[in-house]
């Protein structure tokens, strides 16, 4: 078995969403959750087929979003994982909720903007995802300044009263 881990290629201000599926209608399904919990919103989602053709089955409403998340997902390469890209000013606060609540899908990995690696395990059979490193590592722990911060930031963004 090799382990290797490949970077997310995207604009800083993207989000994006990587999870397990098992299904071929999982394509379909996250797209009409996405049109479903924000209507009008711009995305591209790819999903690797892990049997019979083995293709990168995709959608999405922006030409920008889809291309990412086909590429993407050609590096990751893992069997049943997808990826979907969410047009700037959208977020996974706003669509996670749905994606979960798909049937196919088995888990999520993250949900970020962050620079992310993926973690890749390869065997004879094929390539699946081990985890992610999300983000960088703590550099301590918020004081009161931090905390003042942070509540007025969520504030400000419109997520708390």
């Amino acid at each position: 078995m090799n382990l290797s881990s490949v970077k997310i290629e995207k604009p800083e201000e993207i989000n994006f969403i990587l999870g397990q599926s098992h299904f071929i209608k999982t394509i379909e399904d996250v797209h009409e959750a996405l049109v479903n919990a924000v209507p009008g919103i711009k995305f591209g989602a790819a999903f690797c087929e892990a049997s019979g053709k083995c293709l990168i089955r995709w959608s999405g409403t922006d030409e920008t979003m889809i291309n990412l998340a086909n590429k993407n997902a050609q590096a990751i390469g893992a069997g049943h994982s997808f990826i979907v890209f969410l047009g700037n000013g959208y977020y996974p606060v706003n669509v996670l909720s749905a994606i979960k609540t798909v049937p196919e899908v088995c888990q999520i990995f993250c949900a970020t903007a962050n620079p992310v690696e993926v973690v890749v395990a390869e065997t004879e059979q094929g390539r699946g995802i081990l985890g992610v490193v999300d983000g960088s590592s703590p550099l301590g722990i918020e004081v009161d300044e931090d905390i003042a911060w942070r509540k007025g930031f969520l504030r400000m963004i419109g997520y708390k009263l």
